[in-house]
């Protein structure tokens, strides 16, 4: 029997546990760890006929990491800690020669960058470990990868242009809230877009660039070009391509409120001191915030995420556009989750699921686009997040 090893027990982490508990013929026997055990303890009571084990580890010290690899005998570590944790994480699998996946790429806590080069210097020592890394099985960057490798494979001999498109049009009541992990979410959406064309990076204002996209199910939304990781890896990887931009819908509230955060000094992530103690803005205002983890039972309303692909076939121009619309109170009722933990915890099992099985296998460390797109979409019809295409 596998034995899967979960770290992180926030919303993502939840829909984790609940879809490999739904292909428990692949992985298993499940152990969860957390910090808290609290949160593993919430888990667990949603699913009391599984085979779960629940237990603590401190993910930011790779010793731990590889006492408790070795302690269960994992096949594989499914990581949906925080992306702080990548590199002690992936240290630790490297040590223990066991299979490793996470959903987001590193960043440093104390500099607000996230990009995959200190990932992609492990590749070296996965190789030599005779193991896999898996980087960003999420949807954004994981789903959305495997769509331009799916549109590249199925649909062009070149792709020039491509767009990734991601709407969240869920309603939490909330006056503001965020959607994952405050100290991520409100990092990316405030620091500066980028973007590739003709082989090099174009940076941009916050929010600079906007424009209008009618997302099919949910209708026309204001779009603005954000600098998000899976185009990092994609550059590398998509034959012909001349331009790739990432496109996130803001509503002016959650625009205004997080530009009021952000010129008091809320946003910071260095410490100041206050009454005599040492905090971070940031994670002092994660505090006050709800916990994204609390927001499915509140939420209503669909997401689409897709890529606009444009490029050439037989000689020929051809645009499609690759989506997925998911409806929240859906998500919640099969996992006590909102759709925006669904739509990236899916995905993660997936990848896990394909690296037990065999179909994706390899040795080092690699983006979702460097594998074969096909049973990953085919595992995506399967298990919750079924897909559509378009030509445009």
């Amino acid at each position: 029997m596998k034995i899967t090893l979960i770290i992180g027990a926030g919303g993502v982490g939840r829909v984790v546990v609940h879809k490999c508990v739904q292909n428990i013929d692949v992985f298993g026997k499940i152990i969860l760890a957390s910090r808290s055990i609290g949160r593993c303890e919430i888990i667990k009571n949603d699913l009391p006929d599984a085979n779960i084990e629940i237990t603590t580890v401190d993910a930011d010290i790779t010793e731990e990491v590889i006492k408790l690899i070795e302690s269960s005998q994992a096949d594989i570590v499914i990581n949906v800690a925080l992306p702080y944790q990548d590199l002690t994480i992936m240290d630790a699998c490297i040590a223990t020669k066991t299979l490793y996946l996470d959903t987001a790429n590193y960043e440093h806590p104390d500099v607000a960058k996230f990009e995959y080069k200190l990932q992609w210097a492990r590749d070296e020592k996965f190789k030599k470990a005779e193991i896999m890394g898996l980087l960003g099985s999420g949807f954004d960057p994981g789903a959305t990868n495997v769509f331009c490798a799916y549109a590249q494979k199925h649909y062009f001999d070149e792709i020039h242009y491509i767009d990734i498109l991601d709407c969240n049009a869920g309603d939490h009541g909330y006056a503001f809230a965020t959607n994952f992990n405050p100290e991520i979410n409100l990092r990316e959406v405030s620091a500066n877009g980028r973007y590739w064309e003709n082989g090099k990076w174009i940076e941009t204002k916050p929010m600079e660039i906007m424009q209008v996209w009618d997302y099919p199910e949910i209708g026309k939304k204001d779009s603005y070009l954000l600098y998000h990781e899976e185009m990092e890896s994609l550059v590398k990887h998509i034959k012909g391509l001349k331009r790739i931009r990432f496109f996130m819908t803001f509503g002016q509230s959650y625009l205004t409120y997080m530009k009021c955060l952000e010129n008091i000094g809320m946003l910071g992530i260095k410490e100041v001191e206050h009454k005599g103690q040492k905090i971070i803005p940031i994670e002092f205002l994660k505090t006050l915030l709800p916990d994204p983890a609390s927001l499915g039972s509140r939420t209503k309303g669909k997401t689409n995420i897709g890529i606009v692909a444009e490029g050439i076939k037989d000689g020929k121009k051809r645009k499609i556009y690759i989506y997925q619309v998911k409806d929240h109170e859906e998500c919640y009722a099969e996992t006590n989750s909102q759709g925006v933990s669904y739509s990236t915890g899916v995905p993660a099992m997936i990848g896990a699921k394909l690296m037990l099985e065999g179909k994706w296998s390899g040795k080092g460390v690699f983006n979702m686009e460097q594998l074969d797109p096909d049973p990953f979409m085919d595992e995506m019809n399967k298990q919750g997040l079924p897909w559509q295409t378009k030509e445009l």
